[in-house]
Order: C-alpha cells, then sequence, then structure tokens
C-alpha cells in the first residue's frame, strides 16, 4: 500500500496545472489480458495450478541419488529461510491484497509546509480471489483496494496515471472542492475524456481549504466496482483541536459491496428492456478488501480461501480510537456496529462534527463517510465483531450466493506475531431490532464544531423529480425531470462550454433559443443532459422529490452542501420550521423512497459540477444533472493540451455503458426515449 512516505512519493519540480513531466514510473506488472479474454480463460494458472510432468532424474547412479538429496536438503533450508519472512506461498497467496489495515501511522507531520506528494500508478488488468472467489479485476499498483493517498491541507497532489489495463478509465476524487481546477475532477463526459487504454495522464491539484476524510474512484460507466477506489485522507495543522475528543490512533476502514461477475456484464443485464430497475444484487462484502467465503456456498465458482482473512484491528486497551468509515460501495447501505461497544460520530463527510449523543450503530449510503472515535474499555473480553451488515430490504430481487454480512476483529492488545491465530470473538450482538428502511441514520444531533450560518433563504430553488421509467419493454432509465443522463465520451461539457465561450459568439447558449434569426450554438442536449446554469454567487435550494421506490444517496461534485431537511410524501414548501442555524454540511445526502431532501448551496465554485445518484447503477441509468455555477469566471481560462488530446485517443470508448442502440437498433431506444409526464 501507498502513502505519502513510500517510495511512490517523489519531490519533484512544481508542474503546471495538467502538464506532466517525463514518467520514469517503472511498470513490473504482468501483462493484461481483456475481459473478454479473462472470461474465456479456464486454465490460467492463476486460477488452476496444475503439476507439470517431471521426468527422472536419477538413471540408476546411486552417487547421484545422494548428491540430488544433499542439494535437495541445502534448497529445502533456504526455502524454509526465504518463507519464514513471507507467510503465504505464491500458490495461494493473496497477491496484491493491501494487507496493513489502513492504519494512518502517528509520525505524519501536520506541520509540514504545503509540498508535492507525487504518486505513480500503473492500471493493469489481474485475477485475484480476495475471499476466495477468483474474479478479474482492476488494480492499481497490482494492490486491491487502491494505495492511500495522504497530504496535508494546501498540498499539491500529482498523480501520474499509466493505463496497460484492457478498458479506459479516469479517477474523481470525492469531495474535494477542486476550485480552479473544473477540469482535474476526473468525470468522463463532463471535465475530461476517458483516459484509453496505453494512454498516460496526469492529474495535478491542490486541496486548500479542506480536511478529513475523502477517497477517489474511477468514473467511467461502473468499473470503480471492479477495484478502482481507495481512500484519500487530507490532514490539517488543527486537525486535533477539530476533532471533539482526543485519541491515540487513526485508520480507514471501507466497507463495500463486492459482486463476483464483471460490472461490465452486470451492466448490460441492468439496462436491458423489461428490467424494471432491478439492481444486481451483490455477492459479498468486504472490509478493507477481505473477507473468508465458504467455497461449499459458491459451487459454481473458482474458489480457494485457504488464505484468506478477515480485517484484523488491533487496539490497545483503555485509550480513544478514531476509524474513518468509508462506503465505497456500488449499491448496498451498510448498518455498522461494534459488539458491546457504543461510540461518538466526530467527522461527516470531510465536516468535524460533535453530539452529546452516543451510537452504538451507524448506517452510511454509498459514497458517505462517517469517523467515529471507539474507547477500548470493555472488561468483559479482549476481542469483539465488528460487524457491517447490508440492508437487504433495499434489494429488488434475491441472490442465492449473498453473504450479506462481513465481519472484522476488533482485539484489544498490540497485533499478533505474525503467522499467529487471533482468537475467535465471542462478543454479544446488539438485541434490540434494527431499522429496515433504506435511508440515511438520524443526524439531527450532530453539529459542526466549525459553525456555520446558513443563507436564511434562496435565490433560486431547482425542483428536481428523480424516477425509473419502467414497464412496457422500455430499457430501465433513470430520469431527474425530463432528463435521462448519457455521457458524450468524445466531446466533454467542460470542453463544449470553452469552445462557446472562446467562439466570442453572443449569442452563445445553453438550452434556450436567442432572437430571431440568430445563429445559436447548443451546448448541451436537454434529453440527455439537463443542465442548471447561474453566474455570480448564487444561493441555490434543491429540492430532490423520489417517485422511486429505492434510496438514492445523492453527490454534488465540487461543493458540500446545507442539509435543510428531509422527509415522506411531498416537500410543502413550508420554509417557517427550517433550521438555518449551523446545519450539517456535507457531499452526499440521501432521498428516501417515495421522500425528498432539502439542500441549500452557496454556489460560488466556477465550473461545471455533477449532481448524481452515487448507487452506480441509477447513475449509469441515467440519475445525474449538471451544476454550471459562476460561468462569469470561467470567461479566460485555458483547458491544458493534455486534457484536450485525451479525446483523441484510439479505445477511449473501451468500458464505457452500452449504448442503446444494442437492444433497439435503428429505432434508437425509442420507446426508453419517450420523456416521463412533467
Amino acid at each position: 500500500m501507498s502513502s505519502a512516505n513510500d517510495n511512490n512519493v517523489e519531490g519533484h519540480a512544481l508542474l503546471p496545472m495538467g502538464r506532466s513531466s517525463e514518467d520514469g514510473s517503472e511498470d513490473g506488472s504482468e501483462q493484461s489480458l481483456s475481459f473478454s479474454e479473462a472470461l474465456a480463460e479456464e486454465d490460467w494458472d492463476v486460477i488452476s495450478k496444475k503439476p507439470k510432468e517431471r521426468k527422472s532424474i536419477f538413471g540408476g547412479r546411486k552417487w547421484i541419488f545422494v548428491l540430488m538429496v544433499i542439494l535437495a536438503l541445502i534448497t529445502i533450508g533456504v526455502a524454509i529461510s526465504w518463507r519464514s519472512k513471507k507467510t503465504t506461498s505464491k500458490a495461494n497467496s493473496l497477491e496484491g491484497i493491501a494487507k496493513d489495515g489502513y492504519l494512518l501511522h502517528g509520525d505524519w507531520n501536520f506541520d509540514a509546509p504545503p509540498q508535492e506528494r507525487i504518486f505513480r500508478w500503473n492500471i493493469t488488468d489481474k485475477t485475484i480471489n480476495p475471499d476466495g472467489v477468483y474474479r478479474p479485476m482492476i488494480l492499481i499498483n497490482g494492490e486491491f483496494p487502491g494505495p492511500l493517498i495522504r497530504v496535508n491541507e494546501g498540498d499539491r497532489i500529482i498523480v501520474h496515471i499509466d493505463n496497460q489495463a484492457s478498458n479506459a478509465t479516469s479517477f474523481h476524487w470525492h469531495g474535494l472542492f477542486q476550485n480552479g481546477t473544473n477540469h482535474m475532477d476526473g468525470t468522463v463526459g463532463i471535465s475530461q475524456c476517458p483516459i484509453a487504454p496505453g494512454a498516460q495522464f496526469v492529474y495535478n491539484f491542490t486541496v486548500p481549504g479542506q480536511h478529513g476524510s475523502y477517497w477517489y474512484h474511477a468514473h467511467q460507466a461502473v468499473t470503480a466496482s471492479d477495484g478502482l477506489f481507495g481512500p484519500l485522507i487530507i490532514h490539517s495543522k488543527e486537525e486535533k483541536k477539530l476533532q471533539p475528543m482526543e485519541y491515540a490512533t487513526d485508520r480507514v476502514v471501507m466497507v463495500h459491496d463486492h459482486y463476483y461477475n464483471l460490472t461490465s456484464e452486470l451492466l448490460v443485464h441492468y439496462l436491458e428492456p423489461d428490467r424494471e430497475n432491478a439492481e444486481p444484487v451483490p455477492d459479498t462484502a468486504m472490509i478493507n478488501g477481505k473477507n473468508v467465503r465458504d467455497c461449499s456456498t459458491a459451487p459454481s465458482r473458482k474458489c480457494d480461501s485457504s488464505s484468506a482473512s478477515l480485517q484484523n484491528f488491533s487496539l490497545d486497551k483503555g485509550q480513544n480510537h478514531r476509524l474513518r468509515f468509508i462506503n465505497v460501495g456500488a449499491f448496498a447501505e451498510f448498518q455498522i456496529q461494534i459488539d458491546e461497544h457504543d461510540f461518538a460520530v466526530t467527522e461527516v463527510d470531510g465536516t468535524d462534527v460533535t453530539s452529546l449523543e452516543r451510537f452504538h450503530r451507524l448506517n452510511i449510503l454509498p459514497a458517505q463517510r462517517y469517523s467515529i472515535i471507539l474507547t477500548t474499555n470493555i472488561t468483559t473480553a479482549d476481542s469483539f465483531w465488528l460487524r457491517a451488515r447490508m440492508v437487504t430490504t433495499c434489494f429488488a430481487e434475491e441472490n442465492a450466493e449473498l453473504q450479506s454480512e462481513v465481519r472484522a476483529i476488533i482485539q484489544y492488545g498490540s497485533s499478533p506475531a505474525s503467522g499467529a491465530l487471533t482468537a475467535t470473538p465471542e462478543s454479544k450482538d446488539w438485541s434490540e431490532v434494527v431499522e429496515l428502511e433504506c435511508r440515511d441514520m438520524n443526524t439531527s444531533s450532530l453539529r459542526p464544531v466549525v459553525a456555520q450560518e446558513a443563507p436564511h433563504r434562496a435565490d433560486v430553488t431547482v425542483p428536481l423529480r428523480s424516477n425509473f421509467e419502467i414497464g412496457d419493454w422500455k430499457l430501465s432509465r433513470g430520469w431527474l425531470n425530463q432528463s435521462s443522463y448519457r455521457p458524450n465520451l468524445k466531446s466533454p461539457s467542460l470542453h463544449r462550454i470553452m469552445s462557446g465561450i472562446q467562439s466570442k459568439d453572443d449569442f452563445f447558449s445553453t438550452s434556450s433559443p436567442g432572437p430571431s434569426g440568430k445563429k445559436i450554438t447548443y451546448a448541451f442536449n436537454s434529453d440527455q443532459e439537463l443542465v442548471y446554469q447561474t453566474t455570480g454567487i448564487t444561493i441555490i435550494d434543491i429540492i430532490i422529490s423520489n417517485f422511486d421506490d429505492g434510496a438514492h444517496p445523492f453527490h454534488l461534485h465540487g461543493y458540500k452542501f446545507f442539509v435543510l431537511a428531509s422527509g415522506s410524501g411531498y416537500f410543502n414548501y413550508d420554509y417557517s420550521t427550517i433550521n438555518t442555524t449551523n446545519p450539517l454540511r456535507r457531499d452526499t445526502a440521501t432521498v428516501e423512497a417515495f421522500g425528498w431532501v432539502l439542500l441549500r448551496l452557496v454556489a460560488d465554485n466556477p465550473g461545471i459540477w455533477p449532481l448524481h445518484c452515487h448507487v452506480a447503477w441509477h447513475s449509469e441509468a441515467g440519475l445525474l444533472m449538471q451544476l454550471w455555477t459562476r460561468a462569469d469566471m470561467m470567461k479566460d481560462w485555458v483547458l491544458p493540451k493534455e486534457n484536450l488530446d485525451l479525446c483523441q485517443m484510439e479505445g477511449l470508448e473501451k468500458g464505457g455503458g452500452p449504448d442503446d442502440e444494442i437492444w433497439y437498433g435503428a429505432m434508437k431506444g425509442l420507446q426508453s426515449s419517450k420523456k416521463p409526464p412533467p
């Protein structure tokens, strides 16, 4: 696993925004195979280790035999010595799987002056078995999950991407403002074209004015769930003061659903006609990429779990410990608990919070983050289960292979010696009935440590109706108002905006016709791209009304918003009870089934920013719109040549979502293109 202290981080001369220096990174990865080849290869050595035939070497001469025995004993001795340093064999090793639990070591310099943190990533295809079941995945530097990015507030992050995988990709830095670097947001079809197979690209941006728990993930179709994600932690000089409780250790805990089939295959099946928004149900769940599958429960899969293990967190007794939970999954909401322990919630999506209330369960939907402070003061035992359960009532279908709960071990005391067994916890589950609603946890008691008053009223209101059009052999497509998003892989929104602005066309328009007889350049197709534009600093109320039976965690790029209110049914537009005194600020909030949520936003960050459901399947189905804010500040922007060059690369469409034409051909999705009623 990489961190800012690893040899993946270097000190280089300051690079111009979006420009790369010569990449001298070494590529020690194996040759990549396409996913279609991966599915066809039934006899890969990594999947099935067949013994090779060996001819006899004795030849009837006893002295040769004795010599060979001596040499063999020497070889065995060397092998034993080497294997004492490496606890798993090559045949059964979980090669490429991050193993140290993403501990944020305490020797970090929080007071270091702003500096460059340089990372070099090789993206490759590889078949691994994180819980025992083998599947083709896409990995960063051969690791699953991806390496840790750890920086200080104000640092410059430079990530060199060398895409040696079969599919195109991009990386979004989830929760980062990207103020002034909209072109580094990493969103395919909006801020950039995909990074084609064989291509290189450099992400280069700074992180001023924010700290906390963030993450990164691929933003090309649903390929993030094939392995392209990892944590991004930004420290502040004031971090220990802003956290309401002191703590001795700090670490990342990523929870996620896991699919045994390729996401590209699952996506096609999900979007095909008459599926009625039946999302793919996961096969299992993981904590920091770890779990153990009983192979007898997956008889149709290639499986070897002999080297798989649960995540083990060793925490000294009698101290406070910070656990940064991140749901990096595609679909499932998780309920997280630590047996016999309650805890304090101290951060939400990068916002330090305080509360008089203590919790013993945490509900976390895709893309959300919560830090908790756990006190290791229980005297009944020294090891306890950390349980992460999927809320399966949110699933439209059943999966016979589903393992809905993943566990980790909280062990009091130092880490066990290499190869030592950790005692299986015998801790008790919490006894009360678990709420099975698919929605955000109640955060009404959480208040930001740095108080900020929300504007008392909005300048404009953007009402969004979220629904799926299903039945009558229609494609499973999501709609925001009368638009179902499709990414333009070769002409991103930002590129079209800048082209229009720089054309000096006084009648350049985003959506509405101009004066009679004047030619208008339309930047967007309103059927597939819902865009709301502002100039100047604007206070926006976004009201999302959900006409679907599933929950939708909506994430806004480039911003944190105030979560003012939410509920079931319809919002009655009564603002008299709305609390604007230091409400929770976050970047991902959930609208429950047949419910609503009211978000207030100070639109002051120039750029084009997507607002979308972070259920990966829903986003690909079309639940995405764009906010084009502070358009008045973009007239002097110049997009880097490297960003523009991506759009000329061959193969940039690989790994993207399917086109409607694969089902309807020349009809071009006639039935699915009919707009829902207003």
